[in-house]
Parts: C-alpha cells; structure tokens; sequence
C-alpha cells in the first residue's frame, strides 16, 4: 500500500499525527482526529525516519488480539531468530496482557470499538546476523465490529482507512474452523475486506495490488487438515476469498496458525453462558505469517 511522501524527519515533532497527518497540539496525548497515541510520532522522529505499518485485520472474534499478543512476545523473546525491541513501553501493554490472561486460563477481553481504547505497538526487528537490516513497524489492535463498520459504511472509522492506505503489509485473519464446519461467514467476511482494500485503492481492472497479505487461517486446532495445505483449504473452503485474491491481488500468501492446545467450557453458577476456557496454549504457525511479510518490505 502507498506510503506517505512526508517523512519523520520534515515533520513538526510532536504535531503532525503519523496515521492520519492531522495537526495536533504538541502536548496531546492523542490524535484528536484518529485517536492513535502521539507517542508513536515522538518515537518515529527519534529514529528520523517513518515507520512500517503491518495492519493485522479480521472479523469479531477470529483471534486477533491473542494471535498479535503472541506474535509480539515471540519477537521480544527473540523467536526465529528475530531481535525486537519496543519503542515505548505502551507498546509492550498489548503482549502483557494476552500473556497474563491466557496464563490464568482466561481468554483477554474483547477490544473495544472506540479507537481510543485500542493497543499499539511499535517495534524495532531485525534478523539476527551480522549486518542486521532494521526495520520499524507499528502494530495496532483494531475491533473486528469496527473494521466491519468501515468495510460496510467507508469513513466510519477514518483510522482504519488511513492504516489500510499506509500499511506496508497486511495479515487477514480466517476462522478456519467455522469455515471447516460449512459457516459461510469467514467467506463472506473476508470476501468484503479484499473487496474493501481493492475499492480503495481503485486499480485498473488490468492492474493487481501488489502489496503482501498474508492470509492466516486461525484456530485450526479445530481443522487440523488446514495445515497440510492451506491453499487447497482455502480454495475448497473460502473459495469466494480465494477468487478475488487471483484476480486482484498479485501478492498474497497462505498461512495456518493454531494457538490454544487444549479447550474447555465452563459456566458460571450465576450467569447462564457458556464461556470457553483455554487449558493450555500450543503455539503452531504464529511467526511465519509475519516472518513473510517481512520478506516482502
């Protein structure tokens, strides 16, 4: 996706919002347009140069927030080779709390709507050799329900709009599993957010997007035939998404990924729901979707 022509090193430090280019206060916490935290304006012009934005999109309960906590703590914890420093201790909040949750045996809270209220990330990486390339990436958290409102009322959330358009790459997240069971749902879902991507962007029907989107197919404990070959699964399974993707997009890459070992289900004396409780965590596939988008910067 494009990146903007204004680099950190022109910008007015602490003024100019890094997402949406909305003047600001220099003392402002937040951006008063897109809600994104100032903060990551401050750091980027410390390392006089912009960041990357990786945009990690998905519908309402698919996993993104669990999938990027993790993603996040297997960076800091120098997985695959990886070296990754947070630029601010805001962006550790995100990793510290899927870890402490799912630890206890409880799944974290859902993320709210409201931007103002969503974990960002911004993390230095690199490989770890002896001429290591860095590479700055900003990380958000977004609400499926609000990436759902943008995709069916474009401008909704102007956040989303301007992470799309200024993201280096993109992770879709899948339910595999309620794709396995026959749910049209995942389908659908991820049919609209390509769909929404290629509208914006308004390519010539002769022309691809070539920005790299990696296409995560989550919670395959429920499927684990999804790992031997995720493309057929998608092509059988997700065969709406699958189409778009060969017409539209030039770059997009196939993934599975499974993060819960073990589930029960367990109800409350006092409330009359069933809540899912993750006895232990088996992490399958949570570096490569990432480690490919990287590749590809």
């Amino acid at each position: 996706m494009p990146t903007t022509a204004t680099t950190a090193t022109t910008r007015a430090p602490g003024s100019v919002c890094l997402i949406c280019a909305t003047q600001n206060k220099s003392d402002a916490l937040l951006c008063r347009e897109c809600s994104a935290p100032m903060a990551l304006v401050h750091d980027a012009v410390a390392q006089e140069r912009d960041p990357q934005i990786v945009s990690v999109i998905g519908e309402s309960n698919v996993g993104k927030t669990v999938y990027l906590g993790f993603l996040l703590d297997m960076l800091s914890q120098r997985a695959g080779d990886f070296e990754a420093i947070p630029k601010g201790a805001y962006s550790i909040d995100l990793q510290q709390t899927v870890i402490s949750h799912m630890a206890n045996r409880t799944f974290p809270p859902k993320t709210p709507m409201e931007s103002n209220e969503w974990y960002w990330a911004y993390y230095q990486v690199c490989r770890r050799t002896n001429n290591p390339t860095w590479v700055d990436l900003v990380m958000p958290d977004m609400a499926g329900e609000a990436l759902a409102a943008e995709v069916a009322t474009p401008e909704t959330f102007r956040v989303i709009r301007s992470l799309l358009t200024k993201s280096a790459g993109a992770m879709l997240l899948v339910d595999a599993g309620l794709a396995a069971s026959g749910s049209s749902q995942p389908d659908f879902f991820a049919l609209k957010m390509m769909s929404y991507i290629d509208t914006m962007f308004a390519a010539k029907r002769n022309q691809r997007i070539r920005t790299p989107i990696a296409v995560v197919l989550c919670k395959a404990d429920y499927c684990p035939e999804c790992f031997d070959d995720p493309e057929k699964f998608v092509e059988a399974n997700l065969n709406r998404m699958w189409n778009i993707c060969e017409s539209r997009f030039a770059n997009v890459e196939f993934f599975t990924c499974s993060v819960v070992g073990s589930l029960a289900y367990a109800m409350s004396q006092d409330e009359n729901y069933v809540v899912p409780v993750p006895l232990h965590t088996a992490l399958q596939g949570v570096l490569e979707p990432f480690e490919w988008i990287l590749d590809q910067l």
